[in-house]
C-alpha cells in the first residue's frame, strides 16, 4: 500500500488517465471519419479507461490530510485524542460537547471582537482627511504664533523685573531725600526758633 500513496504511483495514474483518453478521443475521431482502425484505438482506449477506473474504484478516494498522524484516533469515534507534541505521558480528556461548545463559543466572541475592530478601519478608510493639510497648516501657524507671544511674554517679564528694580532704587533715593528733607526742615526751624 506504501507504493499505491506514493508521488510515483500518483503521476503514473495521472499519466494512464490522460493517455487512456487521448486514446478514446482519437478512436472516437477515427469511427466519426471511419478512418482505418477506428474500431481498435477506440476498443484499446476504452479498455486502458475501464482499467484505470477499476483500479480507482478498488484502491478508493485519497485523503488530502492525514491528521490522524497528529491526533492519533481522530477517525475512531469516542476515541481520547492528545496531539503527538503533548508526548506519550500526557493525558487528555476525549472530546466532550461542552468543552468544544465553550471554546466554539470563545472562538465566536474572538471572531465578534475582529469584526468590530475590522469595521473601526474601515469606518477609518472612509473617513474624509482631505481637509487635513490645511489644518495641520493652521495647527503650524498656531504654534508660531503661540511661541512668539510667550517670547513676547518672556521679554515682558524680564522688563517688568527691570522695572521693579527701577522703582525699588526710585523708593530708596525718595526714602533718603526724605530724610535730608526732614533734617533741612528741623534745622531751618532751629534757625528761625524764638530768640532772646
Amino acid at each position: 500500500m506504501s507504493f499505491v500513496k506514493s508521488k510515483g504511483f500518483k503521476y503514473l495514474k495521472n499519466l494512464l488517465i490522460g493517455v487512456g483518453a487521448a486514446v478514446v478521443l482519437m478512436g472516437a475521431l477515427f469511427k466519426l471519419e471511419s478512418w482505418p482502425y477506428a474500431s481498435e484505438m477506440l476498443i484499446l482506449g476504452l479498455s486502458v479507461e475501464a482499467l484505470i477506473f477499476l483500479v480507482l474504484g478498488i484502491l478508493g478516494p485519497e485523503k488530502d490530510y492525514y491528521w490522524e498522524k497528529l491526533y492519533p484516533g481522530l477517525d475512531q469515534y469516542g476515541a481520547k485524542i492528545q496531539p503527538l507534541a503533548a508526548g506519550p505521558g500526557a493525558v487528555t480528556p476525549g472530546l466532550n460537547g461542552e468543552v468544544v461548545e465553550q471554546q466554539l463559543g470563545g472562538m465566536l466572541n474572538e471572531l465578534q471582537g475582529m469584526s468590530k475592530s475590522l469595521g473601526s478601519l474601515k469606518a477609518l478608510q472612509e473617513a474624509d482627511f482631505s481637509g487635513t493639510g490645511q489644518q495641520i497648516k493652521a495647527m503650524n501657524s498656531f504654534y508660531s504664533k503661540l511661541n512668539e507671544a510667550m517670547a513676547d511674554l518672556a521679554d515682558s517679564v524680564d522688563e517688568t523685573k527691570h522695572y521693579k528694580d527701577q522703582l525699588t532704587a526710585l523708593n530708596t533715593n525718595l526714602n533718603s531725600l526724605n530724610g535730608v528733607y526732614g533734617g533741612m526742615l528741623s534745622a531751618m526751624s532751629n534757625i528761625g526758633g524764638p530768640r532772646s
